[in-house]
């Protein structure tokens, strides 16, 4: 097994960079694969052209008739570009895409043969309900289910299929994907959203959620990474020494990228620009064979699917260019985790981003009022926040290396602290006539002004404002990001909702001028949600115990995190704002709770095999050449031998000790794994893997670390983090 490794390593030592030749402007190359507003306009009807813009600008349903008329120029369309097949492309609750491709071939009776699509096959398809996860839902024998075509994320080609972004449900209308509670819960934030940008603007008539994300990875040499089954299998690195370097010189971050990788990133940016992804910042991250790339913002479907689509596409560049992405959010024990930092605003259909506070935001009622909206929907839902982003892998990097801890809590900076203060301290509640001008004219006053970009970034916050936008930073690289912004569009909808209600009851109950009472609710805010706001070190163990102190929950694992999606609180949250009902919020929690025991069972079955099947032969077979070193000392030196072999019979007692040590603590998680199995309840399930199982991971690996520095380097079979972390 040994030679496996090294001939990895010769093998990652010897590649070239792969040629990427550009002949195009990027600008010239975005979007050629998308079914988008000018491939329309050329294969459509200005009647079915009309029809789609109206289903994504209102919501417009379209004909079945229209729908035909819309296919027949999409097949057109993606003929001229060599395409073969389509599928309904689908988020289904794994986590990943789903896709099954039909050919556009058909036969007639008579013989003939012909490219058909039309709007039936457009509008909808049947996959099998009961194969993906479902919580319950669709039992094993009840395989009906249907996805539908969302319109509002335009049609693309990935190879020689044409994909079509659809929603996934079941044969009772309950979601089975992301999509369809994110699409409800965008409707929801428009709704609430633009009745309140009213106050300041009569002429809004939609408020759009954006969102961009920042895509954290690894890129770890093929060869070597299939010379480890816990990579190969989960992801990550169950074991393996730290290197001596690592990332403590700080060398690695923003540095020049190497040329192997700057290949592998240019192929990847072409082929989003071709599907309309627009990536534009790559750089290296911290860790050694760590990077980032970030698109432009876009609207929250589009990005989330774009990101979806990304990670599937990564895989694929990578595999040309002999790389293997790793998207887990810890693959390395000791260096950087990856996050997804979920960059989140609001815009109006009137071009205005309702979180840019501009160059006085202290005299912009509206950024203020919106601002405020938010920091008190967080301090209202923080536990359903925290569980938005809760997965067996995230665990792993909450909590340090630059990630934030558990504990949700906000970051606004210095200034626009003064400033809540500030607004907090007027007496009566009232403007005066002086504020209310400055309010409205943009004249500087007695509060702070606030420029964009004014103040710090505290890496330790999850959930910070960056000048014109809401970082979400403790999004884990490999999630979806549909799941943090359901939550994160679902809550700010509620608050919206109940703000404008009780803006309302004051103008008509006490006679309040507009103005006054917005102002009158958000100076209560204020004061109701200062426990949420913390400037300070999200690592300390200060803030651990101040936290507790204000209530805020630390929730540190995924099963304890997840028991508030299926809270009072939240049931009650999702059915008002018709984002999900009882069944499906029942559902999710069920799968995401079974993904847990899942993930941490697969890697429990691969840590022992790898402990017992590699490491501890290994040590072995090296135990043995020292065995018989002594036992050639002992022919020569005779009596002396102890004296001279007492490095080689201490060497070979202490691979013993760690030999037993694995082999007891490998019995030991087996025998915890099959107590967790036999537990019928998912919940207890999840925590007593969490509690029992998971814990011995740590001290397996310990000892298979410490054989790792004993035994001779040419007979280690796995490849070393030295070799994962700085071959490229």
């Amino acid at each position: 097994m040994a030679i496996i490794r090294y001939q990895a390593l010769k093998e990652a030592l010897n590649r070239k960079p792969v040629v990427i030749v550009e002949n195009e402007k990027r600008s010239a190359l975005f979007g050629q694969n998308v079914f988008n507003d000018a491939a329309m306009r050329q294969y459509l009807t200005p009647d079915a052209f009309k029809a789609v813009k109206a289903a994504v600008d209102h919501g417009t349903k379209i004909d079945r008739k229209v729908a035909d008329y819309i296919a027949m120029g999409m097949k057109e369309w993606a003929l001229s570009k060599g395409v073969t097949h389509y599928t309904h492309w689908f988020q289904p609750l794994t986590g990943t895409t789903a896709e099954k491709h039909d050919a556009f071939f058909e036969t007639n009776m008579d013989g003939t043969v012909i490219e058909k699509f039309g709007g039936s096959q457009l509008v909808q398809q049947e996959p099998d309900a009961s194969s993906f996860p479902n919580g319950g839902i669709r039992n094993t024998f009840e395989a009906r289910g249907y996805t539908a075509w969302d319109p509002t994320s335009p049609a693309f080609i990935f190879g020689t299929a044409l994909c079509i972004p659809t929603v996934f449900v079941s044969y009772t209308g309950e979601a089975l994907d992301y999509k369809t509670p994110l699409l409800r819960a965008l409707h929801a934030l428009d709704q609430s959203a633009t009745e309140v940008a009213k106050f300041f603007d009569k002429n809004v008539r939609k408020v759009v959620p954006t969102l961009g994300w920042e895509q954290e990875y690894f890129l770890v040499d093929k060869a070597l990474a299939d010379a480890r089954p816990d990579i190969t299998l989960t992801g990550r690195t169950l074991l393996g020494h730290a290197s001596a370097k690592g990332q403590q010189l700080e060398d690695h971050y923003f540095g020049s990228i190497p040329s192997r990788v700057l290949s592998y990133m240019r192929d990847l940016e072409v082929e989003c620009m071709l599907l309309g992804i627009p990536v534009k910042t790559r750089h290296n991250e911290v860790a050694p064979n760590q990077f980032e790339l970030a698109p432009i913002f876009e609207e929250v479907n589009l990005a989330v699917d774009h990101n979806s689509l990304l990670m599937d596409v990564m895989q694929k560049v990578a595999e040309r260019h002999n790389f293997k992405v790793l998207l887990h959010e810890k693959p390395f024990a000791g260096v950087n985790g990856s996050g997804k930092h979920n960059n989140w605003s609001m815009a109006t259909d009137t071009g205005v981003n309702l979180l840019s506070p501009g160059k006085t935001p202290m005299s912009n009622l509206q950024f203020l009022t919106f601002f405020i909206n938010i920091i008190k929907a967080v301090h209202n839902y923080e536990e359903l926040v925290r569980a938005s982003i809760a997965s067996a892998s995230n665990d792993h990097r909450l909590g340090a290396n630059e990630a934030p801890p558990a504990i949700i809590s906000i970051f606004i900076g210095e200034q626009l602290t003064k400033v809540l203060k500030e607004l907090e301290g007027v007496s009566d509640g009232k403007l005066s006539p002086e504020e209310k001008t400055e309010l409205k004219l943009n004249v500087v006053g007695k509060i702070p002004d606030v420029m964009l970009d004014n103040t710090d970034r505290n890496r330790t916050s999850p959930f910070a404002f960056t000048g014109n936008k809401f970082e979400f930073r403790a999004v884990g690289s490999s999630a979806n990001c549909a799941n943090p912004m359901i939550t994160l569009n679902t809550i700010m909808a509620k608050q919206l909702k109940d703000f404008k209600v009780e803006v309302d009851a004051l103008v008509e109950n006490s006679g309040m001028k507009k103005d006054d009472a917005i102002f009158n609710v958000l100076r209560e805010y204020i004061k109701q949600t200062k426990d949420i706001l913390f400037e300070g070190d999200g690592y300390s163990d200060e803030w651990a115990a101040e936290a507790k102190r204000r209530g805020l929950s630390n929730n540190k694992t995924t099963p304890a995190a997840l028991k508030a999606k299926v809270s009072k609180q939240a049931h009650e949250l999702f059915a008002e704002m018709g984002v999900m009902n009882h069944v499906e919020v029942e559902a999710r929690y069920e799968i995401e709770v079974e993904e847990y025991v899942k993930k941490i069972q697969i890697e429990g079955r691969v840590l022992g095999d790898i402990a017992r099947n590699h490491v501890i032969p290994t040590a072995i077979r090296y135990q043995n050449m020292l065995i018989e070193n002594v036992k050639g000392l002992k022919s020569i030196f005779d009596d002396d031998y102890k004296k001279i072999g007492k490095e080689q019979i201490s060497l070979i007692r202490e691979i013993s000790e760690h030999i037993s040590a694995i082999n007891s603590k490998v019995e030991e998680m087996t025998e915890e794994r099959k107590k967790a199995n036999n537990i019928e309840h998912a919940a207890e399930r999840a925590d007593a893997y969490c509690n029992h199982v998971k814990p011995i991971f740590e001290t397996i690996r310990y000892h298979c670390d410490k054989l790792e520095l004993l035994v001779d380097d040419e007979m280690w079979t796995l490849a070393k983090y030295r070799e994962l972390l700085f071959t490229r």
